[in-house]
């Protein structure tokens, strides 16, 4: 080899390029360190996400707080996103329920939506019925505020809600031919509950028969108390006591045992009702009635004996003047009457013929609610619970009326867990799909870095 040949080999030697083997490698061992650093930190997400969301899959027992339950002195709308009652953390047992025309109401094609208040704090769930529903007629809280009674939407027979576990139990109704299933009020125990349905008489179903009847909570079977025709509004009212029930029909109300033997029954005065599911005096020895005065409007209430109908000891409650209806919901410890008042909607449509027999107003010609408390010795009812405009019915827990508190209620604004929860998905679904999208950028823009970096690191300072 000349010289010549061996001074061109070394200067095109000297003008390749180097390798750079210690950068690569050095680049290499780095981005293993970050993809398992990244392997760590999404494993310790996880573990942090699994401490927070196992508890919450739990079925825990009720809050021990739920002790303290009480009747909040006024309720809100349900925020948007608000949980419903199915969601966790579980609302455990509610002290209200609530319904109405009111925006927050009404779901996809205008089905109602019943509202729920924690027993004890201002925790409030919603539970979709895909239906009409007004709580204490179509919808009803149990005597302890854990379960819910809602008709079926699908097919005859009720659903009930358990508010502690979250899990829906379907009664499914043994009633022959029946087209529709309706709870009407629970047991005095909350073991069972009082179901109507809906029997055509004709193929045409141009009439009806309703059946009234008797079903245990967690299922069996279902024992008939009665039937009459619908337009007697059979079983409108319910009222439960210790091993029995009352219940009118037209203008007769019954008494029934739970095994639907009927025990007696009387009919009503003129311009009375039975009152509500409070009907019965907390020792259960009368019954009361709710009476309006036709040319005031005023409505009283008054004790009878439960086997013939007779006025008993008079009660020296103060009259509701300027609603179209009341329930009497429940008495308290120092023998407040508590009742549902209803102020009418003056925009109602008049109420179907078959409908005139029942007291008279319903969820659907009220404009709003309030419970009244009725004390023996006052001059005017106290009110204990306003709501506002467009929530229209309410159903009390037996247990937080016979506990007597009230409590300053706050009710929650912004927004609910559930648009927190859909945020955030949202938000981790765009931003994982952002960056699954520009990957080649990002890998093209990391490898540029690494590039310059090695480059500045040759140069001769």
């Amino acid at each position: 080899m000349t010289v010549r040949l061996r001074d061109a080999l070394r200067s095109t030697a000297e003008d390749v390029p180097t390798y750079p083997v210690y950068e690569r490698a050095l680049a290499i061992a780095r981005r293993s360190r970050r993809r398992r650093l990244a392997a760590a930190a999404g494993a310790v997400v996880l573990l942090a996400l699994a401490g927070v969301t196992v508890p919450l899959t739990r079925t825990s027992a009720l809050d021990p707080a739920a002790a303290d339950a009480a009747l909040p002195d006024r309720l809100g709308l349900p925020p948007i996103g608000t949980l419903h009652v199915t969601d966790r953390p579980r609302l455990g047992s509610a002290s209200v329920i609530f319904s109405g025309p009111a925006p927050r109401l009404r779901g996809w094609n205008d089905a109602s939506i019943v509202g729920l208040v924690g027993a004890d704090s201002d925790r409030y769930r919603i539970m979709r019925t895909g239906q009409e529903a007004a709580a204490g007629e179509t919808v009803h809280l149990s005597p302890d505020g854990q379960h819910l009674a809602r008709p079926d939407g699908d097919e005859p027979g009720v659903d009930v809600v358990d508010l502690a576990s979250g899990r829906t139990r379907h009664l499914k109704s043994s009633v022959t031919n029946t087209v529709a299933s309706t709870p009407v009020g629970w047991s005095a125990d909350g073991a069972s509950l009082v179901v109507r349905d809906e029997v055509p008489v004709a193929f045409d179903g141009a009439t009806y028969t309703s059946v009234l009847s008797i079903v245990p909570r967690d299922g069996g079977r279902w024992t008939t108390l009665a039937s009459g025709a619908q337009e007697a509004r059979f079983g409108s009212t319910v009222a439960a006591a210790p091993g029995r029930l009352a219940y009118q029909y037209g203008r007769t109300v019954a008494v029934a045992d739970v095994q639907g033997r009927e025990l007696s029954s009387f009919l009503l005065p003129d311009e009375s009702w039975l009152a509500g599911k409070g009907a019965w005096s907390p020792d259960g020895a009368t019954l009361t009635l709710a009476t309006r005065q036709p040319t005031t409007g005023e409505w009283t209430l008054r004790r009878v004996d439960p086997r013939t109908g007779r006025d008993g000891e008079p009660l020296r409650l103060p009259p509701v003047t300027g609603m179209v209806s009341i329930r009497l919901l429940g008495w308290a410890p120092d023998g407040s009457a508590l009742v549902a008042a209803y102020q009418q909607d003056p925009d109602a449509p008049e109420r179907p013929l078959e409908e005139q027999t029942g007291p008279p107003a319903t969820a659907e010609q009220v404009s709003s609610v309030r419970v009244l408390a009725l004390t023996a010795g006052d001059t005017a009812p106290r009110t204990v619970l306003t709501a506002p405009a467009q929530v229209n019915a309410v159903d009390v827990a037996d247990q937080v009326i016979r506990d007597g508190r009230v409590r300053d209620a706050q009710p929650p604004g912004g927004v609910g867990g559930r648009f927190w929860l859909w945020t955030g998905l949202l938000t981790m679904l765009v931003g994982g799909a952002v960056l699954y999208g520009t990957r080649g950028q990002t890998r093209r823009w990391l490898d540029d870095r690494r590039t310059r970096r090695t480059v500045s690191t040759r140069q001769p300072s």
